[in-house]
Formats: C-alpha cells, sequence, structure tokens
C-alpha cells in the first residue's frame, strides 16, 4: 500500500483505487514500466493515465513527462480523453498537485497538463509540442502517432515532423491499448526501442502494451513482468460484479449469410418491447444498412455508428439522444441532452468496438474472431449494473477453407465450450485453457509483418528531400501490417481551396504548402474502402454534365499534392486512390446527411468544415477569410495570419473588375497564436524587433533546458543556438521580404503596418544565419563537436538540413558564393556525423527544443528565464 498515492488516486477520481492499480503505481515509481498490462475490460484500464501522472508529481526524475496513448482507431467518444479532462478539471481545484505540475513546464501556462485528443476541442491541438518540458497527454490512433514517430507525421508538413517524432520518441511512455489489435504497430515499436538502446539515445521510447485477450500470452521471458490481476484484485467487490456480470450467450445457425441482415433485424425486433438499450454489431457496412432500414421501417429509434462516417458527423453523435443511451454518465458533456427512454438501437460496425465507452443491455452480433468478439463483448452490461444481459451471436452453419474463415470457426467452437456465460471471467478462463497454437488459431490471421531496419529508419528520418527517394517505403505496411483481408483504403474531405486556386495560381500557392498551413484534422476526414470510394465518386461523376471535368486533388501518403480531373480516376485501376486522401471542392457534393460519402448528394458549401476547430474557451483557433487588403479584419484581430492569398493575382486592369470581387480579392488564412497551448499571448498586431526576439528564444531556451535538467555541453549548445538561429535575418534582402523598408531597423516578425512582398529568391534565414553564427566569438571557442551541434540546430529550426537545403534554397545574398558552397556541403555532413552521435530520435529531440523555444517567443509569450547573453 502506498497511502500517499491512493489518497491522490481517490482526490483525482473520487474513487479509491484497485489493487493492481497500486502496483502499477509502484513499478512506475521505481522506474519500471510493464512490458504488458493483462487486465480485463472495464476495470479502469484508461485510469493507467492517472497512475503515470501521480508518478510524475511524486517521481519525475522516474516518470517519462508524455504520455502517448495509442488507440485502435478513432472513436466517437474515447475513454481516454474522458479520463483525463477529469483529471484538469479535478487538478484546477488541488492547488497542492497543481503547482507540482508547474514546477514542470519550462513555458508559462494556466493548466500544465497538456491534452491533445482524437475529436472535440482538444482534437489534435499539438499543445503538448509547444513545450518539452511541460506534462502531457497525446491520445492518438496508430496512423497519427505511429506516422508520427516514423518522422511522416500525415496531418503536418515536412517542417513540423522532425519536431513531433522528437517528442513522440523521447521522454515518453506509450501505452498501446488492445495490442492485440495491432501486431505490427506493436513489432514496429519493440524494433523503435531496440534502435534506439543501441544508438544510446538519453531518454529512449518506453512501451507498455494494455490487452486482456494477447493473440499467443506473454513470452516466457516476461511473463513475470506482466501485470495481472491477483487474488486480492478479485476479492474487491467491484472488481467482482464486473469480471462476473451476466452475459447470458446464446448462438444462432443460419445456413446462409446472405440471410445475415434478416436474422440480425428479426433478433433485433424481437426486443422492441424490451425498453432496452439494444446494441447490433455486423462487420459489413451493407449490413449495417441493412438493418438500419428494417428498423426504420418498424418506427424504432435507432442510430448508426460506421468507420466511413466523416468525422464531423460522427463527432455529432455525442449530442444525439439516442446515442447517449449507451454511454455511462462519466462519458457524456455536461450540455448533452437527456438519453432517449424506452427501446433504442446501436447498429455498428467495427467502428464500435474498441475505445469506445458502451454499454448496452443486449446485444445482438455477427460471428467474428475471437478478438473482435471480445470486445463486443466488452460493450453489453460493462460494469456489471444489469441483473441479466442477453448476447446473440449469429454464424453459418459451415465454414470456407481460408484462414479468415477457419479462425472464425474456431472462435465459435471457444463459444460453445462457454456453457451459455459469456462474462469476463468466463471468457478469460476459457482462453486460458488453450495452448498457444489453438488460442492463435482463434484470432484473425496475423499480418505480413515489414521488419524496420536501421536503413529504413535512416531514409524516414531524412525529411527535408521531399520527394520520392530510393529505399524509403510508405509508412503504412509497417503500422499496420499487410492483409489479404483487408482492402486498401482512402480517405476523402472537402476544401474551398480546390476550387479557388486555379492552376494560375498554383504556380504561386502550391497545394501542398497550402494543405501543409492548414493541415487536415480528423473531424474533416471520412475512410473507406478504396473499391467503394470508386464507386461513389463514379456516381458523382455522373450526377451533374460538367462533374467528371472538375479538378479534385489527390494527396498521397507522402503528403504530394497531384491536381487532377475527376474522371482520371475513375476506371478499372484504382491503384491511385490507395492510402491516398481525395480533396473534392465543395459544390460537387457527395456527402450524406449521416456524414457518408453518397455520389448522389448535391453540392453544399457548407462540406468544407476546415474552419470548424474551436478550443477549450470556445473561440476559433483558425478561419479563412476574404478581404478587401492583406490585413487581419478587426473582428479577427486575435488571430495570426498563416497564409495570404491574393486571388486576382496576375490579372490586368483591376481597376475593371466588380466592386464586390475587389472586396474579397484577399483570401486571408488565420490562426490562433496560442492554439499550440500558448498562453498570456502578446499582441499579435505589431512588428518584433530581432533583438527583442532574439532574446526571448534565448530565455525560454534557457527555461527549457533547466526543467529539463538538461546536462552540459548539451545545455549551452541548446542556448547558444538560440542565441545565434536568427542572425540570418539581418539582411536587407530578408527585411525587404517582409516589407521592412527601414535600413536602420532589423525587424524578426512583421507586423500588420507592413506588406510583405515576394522575392525573386527564397532566401533562407537559418543557411544565412550558419555563416554569421561561425564569426560570433563566443562560438568560436567550442570544441568542433559543440560547434557541430549549434550550427545543426541553427540550420533545422524551420524543417531544412535533414540532411540538406535545396538547391534553391542554398545561398545567402551578402555572402560570397565559395561560403554558400562551403556551408551547402557541410550541412549534410554534420547530420550524419550528429545523428551517429545522437540516434534519430536523440538528434530530433534537441532540435525540438529549440523549436519550441522560438514558438513561444514567436506567440508573444515572456520567459521565465532571463537570456544568458
Amino acid at each position: 500500500m502506498c497511502p500517499n498515492f491512493s489518497e491522490s488516486f481517490h482526490r483525482l477520481t473520487t474513487v479509491p483505487p484497485f489493487p493492481w492499480q497500486q502496483r502499477l503505481y509502484e513499478r512506475f515509481a521505481r522506474g519500471e514500466v510493464p512490458p504488458l498490462a493483462d487486465i480485463p475490460t472495464g476495470l479502469g484500464k484508461t485510469s493507467a493515465v492517472t497512475v503515470w501522472l501521480i508518478a510524475l508529481i511524486e517521481h519525475p526524475d522516474k516518470v517519462p513527462r508524455r504520455l502517448v496513448y495509442v488507440v485502435n482507431r478513432r472513436t466517437v467518444v474515447d475513454q481516454t480523453t474522458d479520463e483525463v479532462k477529469r483529471l484538469r478539471e479535478r487538478l484546477r481545484e488541488m492547488p497542492d498537485l497543481l503547482g507540482k505540475l508547474n514546477d514542470r513546464c519550462a513555458v508559462p501556462v494556466e493548466m500544465p497538463l497538456a491534452l491533445s485528443t482524437l475529436r472535440g476541442q482538444f482534437a489534435d491541438n499539438r499543445e503538448w509540442c509547444a513545450d518539452p518540458a511541460r506534462p502531457a497527454v497525446i491520445v492518438g490512433t496508430v496512423d497519427m502517432i505511429g506516422s508520427g514517430l516514423l518522422f511522416n507525421r500525415y496531418t503536418c508538413g515536412f517542417k513540423a515532423r522532425p519536431h513531433h517524432a522528437g517528442l513522440l520518441g523521447q521522454d515518453v511512455l506509450l501505452v498501446h491499448d488492445e495490442a492485440h489489435l495491432e501486431p505490427a504497430f506493436q513489432k514496429l515499436l519493440d524494433s523503435i526501442m531496440a534502435e534506439q538502446k543501441r544508438c544510446g539515445e538519453s531518454r529512449p521510447l518506453r512501451v507498455m502494451q494494455l490487452s486482456a485477450t494477447g493473440r499467443n500470452g506473454a513470452d516466457a521471458d516476461s511473463a513475470s513482468k506482466v501485470l495481472r490481476l491477483t487474488a486480492e484484485d478479485e476479492t474487491n467487490e467491484t472488481v467482482r460484479r464486473r469480471i462476473n456480470a451476466a452475459k447470458q450467450l446464446r448462438l444462432n445457425a443460419i445456413p446462409d449469410e446472405k440471410q445475415l441482415a434478416e436474422k440480425l433485424s428479426e433478433l433485433a425486433l424481437a426486443r422492441r418491447d424490451s425498453g432496452r438499450a439494444v446494441l447490433v454489431f455486423a462487420r459489413p457496412v451493407e449490413v449495417v444498412q441493412k438493418i438500419e432500414s428494417a428498423l426504420g421501417k418498424a418506427k424504432q429509434s435507432v442510430v448508426v455508428l460506421t468507420g466511413t462516417m466523416r468525422g464531423k458527423e460522427r463527432d455529432d453523435l455525442v449530442n444525439d439522444a439516442r446515442f447517449l443511451r449507451f454511454l455511462p454518465l462519466s462519458s457524456r458533456a455536461k450540455s448533452a441532452p437527456e438519453p432517449l427512454t424506452g427501446t433504442v438501437y446501436l447498429v455498428a460496425t467495427s467502428a464500435g468496438e474498441v475505445g469506445v465507452n458502451l454499454s448496452a443491455d443486449e446485444l445482438i452480433c455477427d460471428l467474428s474472431t475471437f478478438e473482435s468478439m471480445a470486445q463486443r463483448f466488452g460493450r453489453v452490461n460493462r460494469f456489471g449494473e444489469v441483473e441479466s444481459s442477453t448476447i446473440d451471436v449469429v454464424h453459418p452453419e459451415a465454414f470456407k477453407e481460408d484462414d479468415m474463415e477457419q479462425a472464425r470457426f474456431c472462435t465459435l467452437d471457444l463459444f460453445r465450450q462457454l456453457h451459455g456465460s459469456a462474462s469476463p471471467h468466463a471468457l478469460g478462463h476459457a482462453l486460458s485453457q488453450l495452448d498457444a497454437t489453438a488460442r492463435s488459431a482463434a484470432f484473425s490471421p496475423p499480418p505480413k509483418i515489414r521488419p524496420a531496419t536501421d536503413i529504413i529508419f535512416d531514409s524516414w528520418a531524412m525529411t527535408s528531400v521531399r520527394g520520392p527517394l530510393p529505399g524509403r517505403p510508405p509508412v503504412a505496411p509497417y503500422l499496420h501490417g499487410e492483409s489479404e483481408w483487408e482492402p486498401p483504403e482512402t480517405y476523402v474531405a472537402w476544401r474551398s481551396e480546390v476550387e479557388i486556386i486555379t492552376d494560375a495560381l498554383a504556380a504561386t500557392y502550391p497545394p501542398r504548402e497550402l494543405i501543409a498551413d492548414f493541415p487536415l484534422k480528423p473531424h474533416e476526414l471520412l475512410r473507406d474502402r478504396s473499391d467503394r470510394v470508386q464507386t461513389e465518386l463514379e456516381k458523382l461523376a455522373d450526377a451533374a454534365v460538367d462533374n467528371a471535368e472538375k479538378i479534385v486533388w489527390l494527396v498521397d501518403e507522402d503528403g504530394k499534392v497531384a491536381s487532377k480531373q475527376l474522371k482520371e480516376l475513375l476506371g478499372k485501376d484504382s491503384q491511385a486512390l490507395h492510402g491516398a486522401t481525395v480533396l473534392l471542392p465543395p459544390s460537387i457534393g457527395g456527402l450524406s446527411e449521416r456524414g457518408l460519402l453518397d455520389g448522389n448528394s448535391l453540392g453544399n458549401i457548407d462540406l468544407d468544415v476546415a474552419d470548424i476547430l474551436h478550443g477549450p474557451d470556445g473561440q476559433a483557433l483558425r478561419r479563412r477569410v476574404f478581404h478587401s487588403n492583406p490585413k487581419v479584419p478587426a473582428k479577427h484581430r486575435g488571430l495570426r495570419i498563416v497564409r495570404i492569398i491574393d486571388t486576382l493575382l496576375g490579372e490586368e486592369d483591376l481597376d475593371e473588375n466588380p466592386e464586390g470581387e475587389l472586396d474579397n480579392r484577399y483570401w486571408l488564412w488565420l490562426e490562433a497564436p496560442k492554439s499550440s497551448g500558448a498562453e498570456s499571448l502578446r499582441s499579435a498586431d505589431e512588428s518584433i524587433s530581432l533583438c527583442d526576439h532574439s532574446r526571448d528564444v534565448e530565455g525560454h531556451a534557457c527555461a527549457i533546458v533547466e526543467k529539463l535538467t538538461l546536462a552540459e555541453p548539451l545545455a549551452r549548445c541548446v542556448i547558444l543556438a538560440a542565441r545565434f538561429h536568427d542572425l540570418g535575418k539581418r539582411r536587407l534582402y530578408w527585411q525587404r521580404g517582409i516589407g521592412n523598408m527601414d535600413a536602420n531597423r532589423w525587424l524578426a516578425k512583421a507586423g500588420p503596418e507592413l506588406t510583405p512582398r515576394l522575392p525573386t529568391e527564397p532566401y533562407r534565414h537559418e543557411f544565412g544565419s550558419l555563416l554569421d553564427a561561425e564569426r560570433e566569438a563566443e562560438f568560436s571557442k567550442l570544441p568542433p563537436d559543440e560547434q557541430d551541434l549549434v550550427l545543426h540546430l541553427i540550420a533545422a529550426h524551420h524543417g531544412r538540413a535533414r540532411p540538406h537545403f535545396p538547391t534553391d534554397e542554398s545561398f545567402d545574398p551578402d555572402a560570397a558564393l565559395g561560403d554558400s558552397q562551403r556551408i551547402t556541403a557541410e550541412v549534410p555532413r554534420r547530420f550524419a556525423r550528429l545523428q551517429r552521435h545522437f540516434g534519430r530520435w536523440g538528434l530530433a529531440y534537441l532540435e525540438s527544443l529549440l523549436r519550441a523555444a522560438d514558438y513561444a517567443a514567436s506567440a508573444g509569450i515572456k520567459p521565465l528565464s532571463k537570456p544568458t547573453s
């Protein structure tokens, strides 16, 4: 027993800890991370976040500062987010704990525990990467977190990718929820940890799997380290009630699975007068749609959840009275309506199986493999509060010979041994009686897993090489593996820029850069099988006379954007759609009211929902607005400019344009300066001198290395890099580019009183800073290895120099050609030397310290520390 832990846990959660939670805390406090927590569903696995937080507060030298919680897929309501939101609310009432967390932060904030989640007001908000010293919880999918770890974050441009990789791969406890569902990702994590150990990285990634349904059980070497329930847990009244929750299992055979929708509908309608919350699972989307139709015709209250819904419409379910019937009180928003009474149906695909805190009274489903069925069973009578629940499973009388069908058959055979009880205890006991071979046979066939080697890690880390690179494969197969029974998928979203940025404008405003400036967010995207996407796009092309010729953007996995006519994506070969994102113009339509891709739905300007993004305070985090001049409109003064698009660029005789057209000439893309977690911001309505900005960046760097207890000489190198990082802005060429015509004043940031111009050549100030830094007296005193690090941090602070500067950016308007050529040649050599020394994630982490300091100063936050200079 740990009295301090027990008391803190109770204060933060209002309930006492289970014994397994106390044991987990004790291991964290010793600096240990169990490789696996084998805890049944419904017993508070997500409370691992609370346990980590208390351990971090009490033992900061033993526990990573960031907890990354990885879920199998994006869900409507994820329990981890609910857990952290409650923690943040209660921390505000506990000044003692809040103060200890505040002491960990290097950048002043009102709430020291950062949160980035899958949906809602905290969705993918990046506040976790604004201060490397700030405790943070990041909730993400395998795609979001995995691509970030591999220097390929899907939702950001090349500049930010190493920043995310460094902060996701260092000083992190990664909790892999339901790890048995993603064996390829777990294998990748193991490879990353092994590679970091080989390279001697200083703050390596730590991983804990959460799973009660492991495919093969624990390996013999790690079995003693696995965290499991003990006899002490099983004597706990709450634990006993939940693991023995009454769930009567009935198996229903049908001769042909073509009758599946009819049988599931029949079983569902048999409960129409029960007054219960009835959950129906079916694997095919088409079956879900037929069940919904049958229940609708019978005038029943039904709501549908599928993984093919757009994020926004899926998020909106949390305010649907029908859906709320399936959520416990703790998962409902305070502003949510009252749940619907009477009999209510939720019909779902596998999107409702994982990470959703659903608890139905009754369950009806088709037969899947064991890991899927265990998740489904965990969504009925989840807390053991219903005296009796019934689970009806519909299965075929005979099975085909392929691996997937045989796995379903083995699962059915296992269920026949349960003697009608599907409680967590009964399931766990039955599974424990099987040897590894029999156990694995009931799971879906494992995917083909590609080994991630050091050479492949090297290729991914070279993020400034934006085009194809021999030997650099896409990351998706390493995240999920390759399964014949899992067809390729495609993402779809709607953006106004697709029809506004014509060929003439695209040369000045490349679509790839636009998407990097205004990344696609989860609520904008829907995902479906590539063949189904192609079918709906074909309908869309035929829906109107000119639809087939309309321009769409095709974004590949590397972020490259191709502008194509819709008809170019159609035809027999849909290979181009595999793993890609299709951006459609809102005028073309294609989205149903429920948020499904539908080629028969009409166009609507509201289909572009990129701007629907708000922070916890309800304020807009980003906006795109049309204006008569390139200055922020008064009503949007709290936002700063990300991009200015002159929609009439290159047009002649502007005086002859209609007046309304000139009023909307400039398309301003704006974002909140504090959208990455900054608070107490300086006004965005002023220019910032280079001296003031550099001083503030150095001050923030001093605070960051102090809070992180970064050892010398690394701390000194980061501080010096902060001091010198913007010296290259002392060029008249650069100053004119931001609109500063005053030769007696060096600026770091342009205010709204200045009008920037487009330079003829893309000079990069960090390239110029390299030559200036070499001339600084304090720099010349450093040994060569420290000089290497200082110069690399300067070169890389906007995403270049990994490993190079592109040819068109490799010049300094004030330098001799020979000096520019020397610097250009040395940048990749230096990158290679440092990456060998610090490791891939270790070097990216050091880069992130300067980038965070630069961001904080740019956001106008005054540093906690004074610069040493």
